[in-house]
């Protein structure tokens, strides 16, 4: 055993190496991305042994990996981000009534804020959709020991399980003892049963009965009341830990996830500030199935409970519940305050500056209406009551404005100008469908070519409908190398089947660039560094159909223009495969020059493509050398021949 320092994400890749995983398998994502990363690594240098781990083209693909191991006995990992379990949705939801064998952990990371998501989709509500365990851990240590926990669950019970983070737990540190060598649990096999593995609707009504009779004695074990709960099982209540401050509270608390954390540094900034009334503390770590009878436990005799939780009001809405069964039974009533009655944040990251000033409402607001105010003069009250964290002002400065960009050199940024140009020379209008990945900042000005964004793989087919109301419009969709592979082909079998006049731009920069740099199918190195023949856009695009192929270097303007005039002319599905590396795989040539006094000063270079390492003095155009990587764009657009490639 050795004490690390470990990121969450590291962390739950070892609590999971240490439980026995066989075979891992995800779709790059951030917040997710560093698990798979972490277990590869660790298989690289020997000190995980027996353990597959790969990526997957998508996350459906990822899923089915790992729900086949199950089948046969390994214990399974697969991970993804949020909007990732959308994808392996069809799975899932079939697994849980199909059921696993071995132990099959789903680590799926939320990412409130958003900080790099198009969604702040709350996966509690997706395990409750798919009646899947969901566990929820508001700091990396209780994380490691939550997926050691998820796989005994899932094995115990033959359902998969959540472990949910959020992106505060995934990428904070701590220091933790791990093993220094890992061994996969042994693998007893597939054993053939029609009537246990093959999901027909028969099977899948005994599946659904057997769910709801197993969430009912997991609901028990999170309440702490189950025969299950023994000396060699975790006991799956100690996630749910309640404490107690005061004699005879009326108040309570309760957190889910980070926001545990948060609330304990507030409360401890609030007692230094003031005594703090009386009050019942509870962290809901497993939020589906809910643990009703330590959650009524908790709410006995509390007139008022705060509840704070990241994203949606999960927690809220059961105890809203539970306090009306309760008060069906004649249990004195409990008033549940949250993001449904305004009183916590309803969207982005809670803070402990945020629930400081909440809590502190919250209690004022408890004792004013004791004193008989309400209305504006109970408003006037808290308002007066209640002071920031910190009383110190913010210095009057005004930051400076840093929106995301390209980064200097990127080819996607050449793509994008020549394709706009080149509809400019054809005097036609375009509607540019973008997709998910760093290309999606080609919306931003000044190249301003990301018209709509989706989903993964979705500019390609929605594209296809812009056309069918608008066959007047050209269509021009953009697609990641990666992305073409993990949910873009579909919609070009769609297009070609259907005859859709579109024309996709495939930038194919060699990487999954915007999740940090995963190798893909079209490379064919694997994870773990062995090479594949890799697979061809081109012969898949021929493969489903589409005759017109073009093909362009987008740091090549005229060329890449060209190219996309000839494509956008086809009638029917047409394709401008772009083909450079992504500026972090190269080593940069030598940074272009300005001819200062050739410069006019009429910054077509700037507002033209917009790169990062070209600014403006207020009088003439320079290069910033520490950013330029010499893709020579500039010098093509530039009018006046000023800049020149060194």
């Amino acid at each position: 055993m050795a004490k690390k320092l470990l990121m969450g994400n590291e962390a739950f890749a070892c609590a999971a190496l240490e439980s026995g995983v066989g075979v891992v398998a995800g779709y790059p994502g951030t917040p997710s991305s560093e698990v798979i990363e972490t277990v590869a690594a660790r298989v690289a240098d020997g000190s995980a042994q027996g353990t597959h781990v790969e990526w997957s083209t998508n996350e459906k693909a990822a899923l089915e990996v790992v729900a086949g191991a199950s089948y046969a006995g390994a214990r399974t990992l697969f991970t993804c981000k949020q909007v990732g379990l959308n994808v392996a949705s069809d799975p899932l939801m079939s697994l849980n009534y199909v059921g696993v064998k071995g132990g099959c952990v789903l680590f799926v990371a939320d990412d409130p804020g958003p900080i790099s998501s198009q969604t702040e989709q709350d996966t509690r509500r997706f395990a409750s959709f798919a009646k899947v365990p969901v566990l929820d851990p508001a700091d990396v240590e209780q994380g490691f020991a939550m997926m050691k926990a998820a796989f005994d669950l899932s094995e115990r019970y033959g359902t998969p399980v959540i472990v949910r983070p959020t992106t505060r737990v995934c990428h904070s540190s701590t220091f933790l003892e791990i093993q220094d060598r890992t061994d996969a649990y042994p693998a007893d096999g597939f054993v053939k049963d029609d009537s246990k593995w093959v999901i027909f609707p028969a099977r899948a009504y005994r599946g659904h009965l057997g769910i709801q009779e197993r969430l009912a004695r997991i609901e028990e074990e999170f309440s702490g009341n189950s025969s299950s709960c023994s000396s060699e099982h975790e006991d799956l209540s100690l996630f749910n830990p309640v404490a107690e401050r005061g004699d005879a509270p009326r108040f309570g608390i309760v957190c889910g996830g980070v926001s545990t954390a948060y609330a304990l540094e507030a409360l401890e900034f609030l007692s230094q500030r003031a005594a703090l009334p009386s009050y019942r503390f509870m962290q809901i770590g497993t939020p589906f199935p809910f643990p009703d009878k330590a959650a009524s436990a908790f709410l006995e005799g509390l007139e008022r409970v705060i509840v704070f939780e990241e994203l949606d009001h999960v927690i809220e809405d059961e105890l809203v519940r539970l306090v009306g069964l309760r008060a069906m039974r004649g249990l004195s009533p409990t008033r549940v305050c949250g993001r449904r009655s305004g009183d916590a944040r309803t969207a982005g990251e809670n803070s402990v500056e945020d629930i400081f000033e909440r809590l502190e409402r919250f209690f004022a607001r408890a004792e004013l209406e004791e004193e008989g105010l309400s209305g504006l003069d109970l408003e006037a009250a808290i308002e007066e009551q209640v002071a920031p964290l910190s009383e110190a002002q913010p210095a009057d400065v005004e930051l400076p404005v840093r929106p995301p960009v390209l980064c200097a050199g990127c080819p996607h940024r050449g793509a994008f100008y020549a394709a706009k140009q080149a509809l400019r020379k054809m005097r036609t209008r375009g509607v540019f469908s973008g997709d998910i990945g760093c290309y999606t900042l080609g919306n931003a000005a000044p190249l301003d070519a990301v018209d709509t964004c989706l989903c993964m793989g979705a500019g390609i087919t929605m594209a296809q409908g812009l056309g069918i109301v608008e066959p007047d419009v050209r269509q021009i969709a953009f697609v990641g190398d990666s992305t073409f592979f993990a949910s873009g082909l579909t919609g070009i079998a769609n297009a070609v089947y259907n005859q859709h006049d579109i024309t996709v731009c495939v930038l194919d920069n060699s990487t999954t660039a915007m999740t940090g740099g995963q190798p893909h199918p079209g490379i064919g190195r694997t994870l773990m560094g062995g090479q594949s023949e890799p697979l061809s856009i081109e012969a898949a695009l021929e493969a489903l159909g589409v005759v017109c192929i073009e093909h362009a270097n987008p740091h090549r303007f005229e060329e890449s223009v060209s190219a996309v005039m000839r494509a956008v002319k086809h009638v029917g599905p047409s394709v401008v495969i772009f083909r450079a590396p992504c500026v972090n795989l190269i080593k940069p040539e030598a940074s272009v020059s300005i001819d200062a006094e050739g410069c006019t000063g009429c910054r077509k270079c700037i507002t033209s493509i917009g790169c990062p390492a070209i600014g403006f003095d207020g009088a003439k155009v320079y290069i910033d050398e520490t950013l330029c990587v010499g893709c020579g764009l500039c010098v093509q657009v530039c009018p006046f021949d000023v800049i020149k490639q060194n």
